[in-house]
């Protein structure tokens, strides 16, 4: 649960920054006309986003079990590629957000309002696609609970709140060190995610080395225990973990996560003499 609440809210704030610093620019060069379509951009984008839910979710639906596993397996490993792609470019772009969307929705502005509705459309819709991707590998993986999705329907909801707060200048959060420690345990989460697609291809046949295991701990950590529903929910752990699931986990965690610390981490250099300036939400929207 807690894993898909820190995907929603990740997701979540990040599209509710791009909304409000979209918002708040139109507002302030004075084309508050221009409004309407940033707002249908939006709201196409949410719609897509839904539908491309509903499709993960409907359309495997009837299959045999061998085509359901391949396309559950193939799925997330996609989804840990995007979220890769998202966490590093979050990471290293979350102190020039306001100036890239700004930048965009002038050129888009000196198109024509249709430029205006595919800019929004295209900014927000892009994080909505992968959060439902991302989403939907963390709860295929947790099985049949609910709380993957309250988990992530509640992470949601408190960004858009925070994004809405941050907006009206009531709360100041310094986005680079956020993205920054949300994108160091989103790693150790896209790791478990793989792991299970891994599992899934291997349960197709796809894969081999199904009975091949690394580690065996289901007699100390039961799948139905307290801390094995834990370690299930957040870092999609399984007590009998496969050769080939063990070495796709630190094939992908140890050579991301040094990469991520060395590059998000590393501090921007600056003039000599310039003064230390710290990057807040409230100067990004």
């Amino acid at each position: 649960m807690f894993a898909n609440f820190l995907i929603g809210l990740r997701e979540g704030l990040e599209a509710s920054l791009i909304v409000g610093i979209l918002v708040a620019y139109l507002v302030r060069i004075e084309r508050r006309d221009l409004l309407v379509q940033v707002w249908l951009g939006v709201g196409i984008a949410i719609a897509v986003s839904l539908g491309f839910g509903a499709l993960l979710t409907l359309g495997p639906q009837g299959l045999s079990f061998e085509a359901q596993e391949i396309i559950g397996g193939s799925l997330s490993i996609v989804a840990v590629g995007l979220i890769t792609w998202m966490i590093f470019w979050m990471g290293k772009t979350a102190r020039h957000l306001r100036g890239h969307l700004e930048g965009s929705m002038d050129k888009a502005i000196a198109v024509g309002k249709g430029a205006v509705i595919a800019m929004a459309l295209l900014a927000v819709g892009r994080e909505g696609l992968e959060t439902s991707l991302f989403l939907w590998a963390g709860i295929q993986s947790a099985g049949s609970s609910t709380a993957p999705i309250l988990g992530a329907t509640l992470g949601l909801a408190v960004a858009i709140v925070l994004g809405w707060v941050v907006y009206r200048g009531a709360a100041r959060i310094n986005l680079r060190v956020f993205f920054q420690w949300t994108g160091v345990f989103l790693i150790i989460v896209a790791g478990g995610v793989l792991a299970y697609g891994v599992h899934d291809l291997q349960e197709a046949g796809v894969l081999p080395g199904l009975n091949t295991l690394a580690f065996d701990v289901s007699g100390t950590i039961t799948s139905d225990s307290v801390l094995g529903t834990v370690l299930k929910g957040v870092f999609n752990f399984s007590p009998a973990t496969t050769v080939l699931e063990a070495v796709a986990w630190v094939l992908y965690v140890v050579p991301v996560m040094w990469l991520f610390v060395r590059t998000a981490f590393r501090g921007a250099p600056k003039p000599a003499g310039a003064p230390r300036v710290t990057e807040t939400a409230a100067t990004a929207a």
